[in-house]
């Protein structure tokens, strides 16, 4: 653990602290750590750092707190570049589950559909739910078609 995160995580005095650490820090520990708070937008951070490892991730992705916020934390991890391979294909299951509830994530399936290694016959299997709509369908379709040639 970086000494200077480490000590940073004993002197968190609000949100904010738990957030700039987040953002900032790339020890991996120290963002396990901070992933097992309670604050949505640290989750976020979490996320949208290069240095989160991708067994962080996917667990943190299936955290609940609200539609917007949960959302919003696929879209990210659906992005982030640490995930590949079947860490990205265990989005697909959590994704479907989501889209069943109603929750839209929307993004998130178009994010993971823009990137190259996940299957497309299973996203485009996330467009048959119930609640996609055919603009949704459509935008699964251009993502795919929009990636890049492996």
């Amino acid at each position: 653990m970086d000494p200077d995160d480490a000590e940073a995580l004993r002197h968190l005095h609000d949100p904010g602290d738990h957030k700039r650490l987040a953002e900032r820090t790339s020890d991996p520990e120290v963002l396990r750590r901070l992933a097992l708070g309670e604050y949505s937008f640290v989750w976020h951070a979490i996320a949208g750092n290069a240095a989160a490892p991708a067994d962080l991730l996917v667990p943190l992705a299936a955290r609940r707190h609200s539609t917007w916020n949960d959302n919003c934390l696929l879209r990210l991890v659906a992005a982030h570049p640490a995930l590949t391979g079947a860490e990205l294909d265990g989005l697909v299951p959590l994704l479907a589950a989501r889209l069943e509830e109603g929750a839209r994530p929307y993004a998130a399936v178009l994010e993971l559909a823009r990137r190259p290694e996940p299957s497309a016959g299973p996203l485009r299997g996330l467009g048959r739910l119930p609640g996609a709509s055919a603009r949704f369908r459509r935008g699964i379709d251009r993502a795919l078609a929009a990636r890049p040639v492996r």
